[in-house]
């Protein structure tokens, strides 16, 4: 059994567009253990989005190996990481993906169907995780009924069942500096109850949050060290515990 939650070898992602290749990721090679708070951080065209979609197993890389929880995933058919995004993947997107015909409830419930959780089950836990991220008095309000915080704390809270890894891509792209403070407190917070967190962003001051920061540049790894920023004491009194 490895010490590792992600184990990324020689990874590399080639697009073809016509007669052109364009190389997306060139050869990266990292580890991550359980519990860490990265932060993949670079410009537009840096590889980020792709090798994010290949982390979320919303795609496979062309060659190289990406293993998750011990399990190589780099060869699996479609299905297969449907199955494993159900069971240990959480995403949290700049837009939110939120379905607008259903409540804050519902949309936090739905996840924990794949769960194959009870509906009394489901709406009990889903009530649970909306009080934790400050949602109690929004349960029944539709998405469009919400503001942009609102919303992605509801996209917070519908994580699912306790995922091994939580994927935020660009989670404050589309807030005001304040509520983008608010958010980002609450993933150092559920980085606090030991969940494993990295952050897709292109802004130094998001990826400052974070204690690990991986800088990639041209589908290559330009730098990878920890956040001298950050001090490695949890706050107790800002502890969002989603499980």
């Amino acid at each position: 059994m490895s010490e590792y939650l992600i184990e990324v070898k020689d990874l590399a992602k080639v697009y073809t567009m016509g007669e052109e290749k364009i190389h997306a990721i060139r050869n990266m090679s990292f580890n991550i253990t359980k519990n860490e708070y990265v932060a993949l951080m670079g410009p537009s065209g840096s590889g980020k989005s792709t090798l994010m979609n290949i982390l979320g197993c919303l795609d496979s890389p062309t060659s190289g190996t990406y293993i998750l929880n011990n399990t190589d995933v780099s060869k699996m058919s479609d299905s297969e990481l449907a199955e494993v995004r159900n069971k240990q993947i959480g995403f949290v997107f700049q837009t939110f993906n939120l379905l607008p015909r259903l409540s804050a409830l519902e949309n936090v419930a739905l996840p924990l169907v794949y769960a194959g959780m009870s509906k009394t089950a489901r709406n009990e836990r889903a009530m649970h995780v909306m009080e934790k991220v400050g949602l109690a008095d929004r349960m029944s309000h539709k998405p469009n009924e919400l503001s942009g915080g609102q919303r992605q704390r509801v996209a917070i809270a519908g994580l699912g069942n306790d995922p091994a890894i939580i994927l935020a891509d660009e989670p404050t792209g589309n807030l005001d500096t304040k509520t983008s403070i608010e958010i980002m407190s609450i993933f150092e917070a559920i980085h606090n109850a030991g969940n494993t967190v990295i952050l897709v962003t292109h802004e130094p001051d998001i990826a400052d949050h974070a204690h690990r920061i991986i800088r990639l540049r041209d589908g290559k790894i330009e730098s990878d060290l920890p956040n001298a920023h950050i001090t490695y004491a949890s706050n107790p009194e800002h502890r969002y515990n989603l499980r």
